[in-house]
């Protein structure tokens, strides 16, 4: 068969299958003024089956956010204060015993939901830290003698605030990988500032309603994986992998002693799931190099280790993302 004609039946597929983004994107937008990079982001990670780790000075609308996606999606959601005196079972659940009934019950924590707002991450130990790690990764967790598998829609947003890291106890860059996103909010401009103050002050706050189902959501990440990659693209996302690990093999020769260690294969895999998702959010069956442009910063921000000559030069892992993608030849 003509892969022409492939391209085309896969396009009409995923225009067909992606209708739901822009009812998603309607009923957040109710909301959520600005912050369409955020938006874009959460959606990314629910269909790429990724979770995403938020920094951001407060009140910049991350718990309504994704609590908003939560009423979308119509699914279930919890917000977790992280705090120095969190522990795993807080987190995950606990053995009790039941007087009546003579025998130890499960009673499930809060991280059993579709939707987990883990706040501020990097005030609980690192115990607490590794229980939610772990759930992340495995899907499942152990209490007592027992494994729950957790549903199978299932995203973690984690948010640090980057100005105050007294009592703080930062993630350690093997557990931050576990990310698929790290994404960077900014404050809003003058004129969302506006709407937002008119919106505060209406008599009732706006509340999305329930535009598709978790079960959607599953079907979709299906379709999402169907999204046509070509060789030269996957050629060109190994190739900006491959930037960050050996600056100097690909012209970036100044770059060489301000990267500790460059990227992980994981990063290679986000890359790719998250530009497909971003494809298919744009409504379109195959992936284009500006797609990964587009991604490129949030899935590598948290993934590039800075040595002391870059601190001291004031030299950001944004800055080496950017100059890397203006050096990496495009397909």
């Amino acid at each position: 068969m003509d892969q022409k004609v492939d391209i085309r039946e896969l396009n009409e597929k995923i225009q067909r299958e992606s209708s739901f983004v822009d009812l998603i994107s309607m009923e957040m937008n109710k909301v959520i003024v600005g912050q369409k990079h955020l938006v874009e982001s959460l959606l990314i990670g629910l269909l790429s089956d990724g979770h995403i780790l938020l920094e951001g000075v407060p009140g910049l609308a991350k718990t309504l956010a994704i609590n908003t996606l939560s009423n979308a999606v119509d699914a279930k959601f919890a917000r977790i204060q992280f705090t120095p005196d969190l522990l795993p079972a807080d987190l995950l659940g606990t053995m009790m015993y039941s007087q009546k009934k003579e025998e130890f019950m499960v009673k499930k924590g809060p991280i059993f939901t579709n939707f987990v707002l883990a706040d501020e991450i990097n005030r609980a130990p690192a115990k607490v830290q590794s229980a939610l790690l772990e759930a992340m990764q495995e899907r499942q967790i152990t209490i007592g003698d027992q494994t729950y598998k957790l549903d199978q829609l299932f995203l973690v947003m984690a948010t640090q605030n980057p100005i105050e890291q007294e009592g703080t106890y930062r993630l350690p860059e093997a557990q931050v990988d576990r990310f698929m996103l790290k994404v960077v909010l900014n404050y809003p401009k003058k004129e969302e500032e506006k709407q937002i103050i008119q919106l505060n002050l209406l008599k009732s706050f706006p509340k999305a309603t329930a535009v598709v189902r978790p079960a959607d959501i599953i079907r979709a990440r299906d379709v999402v994986k169907e999204v046509y990659m070509d060789e030269k693209i996957q050629k060109y996302i190994i190739d900006i992998i491959f930037a960050t690990r050996e600056p100097a093999a690909h012209g970036l020769e100044k770059y060489k002693e301000m990267i500790t260690y460059g990227a992980s294969p994981r990063a290679s895999i986000s890359l790719a799931q998250a530009s497909k998702a971003y494809a298919f959010i744009k409504r379109r069956g195959y992936v284009i190099p500006e797609d990964i442009r587009a991604v490129c910063h949030d899935v590598l921000r948290h993934r590039i280790g800075l040595s002391y000559e870059a601190e001291a030069n004031n030299l950001t892992a944004e800055e080496i993302i950017s100059e890397i993608l203006n050096t990496v030849e495009v397909p």
